[in-house]
């Protein structure tokens, strides 16, 4: 008698998969591939499905459109479980690119120019991409070094956490330069907020520590004691 096969509800295809599996493989032969790779020939599709049954286990139709299909011996269940693992783990790996734009005058002031500049070390430490816009107007079109010797220079003072990755180009009446996270990026603000949190762990440490000094030192000095007590006495 053939061995009573596990209920194998929990392992069944969802709407999308169209994977056949085991007595949805009505195919007269199959390829059959044991769970280990071998290649075992072609077999009847009723005896590949004992053959999987005598050991616990599913027979998967891998690739239909072969002559005759190819199908595969296996625990369908935990192949699909460990399928999903991997997706999952695709996912978590994928990084997503963000870009940040920072708009810039050629004849901007110098705290405005430290002020943006703060703002694209900012989205470098965010490991985000920046790009740097200059905007022309009027008569500054004739004079498009400006523009580019402002982005150049705003590279060079980012260079630690940014990098170009696009050259300064005009377009129309701007001028755009790309600047990419550098591996430094970040990793100094990183560092910052573990000093921070170690500075507040110290700072709660010596108020403990005065909380239990001796008695003898929260006791007034007798001359204290003397000033208050002439101090209640005068009118």
């Amino acid at each position: 008698m053939r061995p009573r096969r596990r209920p194998i509800e929990h392992v069944r295809p969802s709407n999308r998969d169209t994977t056949r599996i085991n007595d949805a493989i009505r195919v007269p032969n199959v390829r059959l591939i044991d769970d280990d790779g071998a290649q075992l020939g072609i077999k009847s599709t009723d005896e590949a499905r004992e053959y999987a049954y005598g050991k616990n286990l599913d027979l998967v139709e891998v690739a239909a459109q072969a002559d005759p299909p190819v199908a595969k011996v296996m625990d369908y269940g935990k192949y699909k479980y460990e399928e999903e693992q991997k997706r999952k783990q695709a996912r978590k790996h994928q990084s997503q690119i963000h870009v940040k734009e920072i708009k810039l005058r050629p004849k901007i002031g110098v705290h405005d120019y430290n002020t943006k500049k703060g703002h694209v070390q900012r989205f470098l430490n965010q490991r985000a991409k920046v790009k740097v816009t200059i905007m022309f107007r009027g008569r500054e079109q004739s004079h498009p070094e400006r523009g580019r010797e402002l982005l150049l220079r705003l590279a060079d003072d980012v260079k630690e956490i940014g990098v170009i990755e696009s050259q300064p180009l005009l377009d129309g009446r701007n001028m755009v330069m790309l600047l990419g996270p550098t591996k430094n990026a970040g990793v100094k603000r990183d560092a910052e907020s573990e000093n921070a949190e170690r500075g507040e762990e110290a700072v709660q440490g010596d108020g403990d520590r005065q909380d239990l000094a001796p008695a003898d030192d929260a006791q007034p000095q007798p001359g204290a004691q003397v000033v208050e007590e002439e101090a209640q006495v005068q009118p």
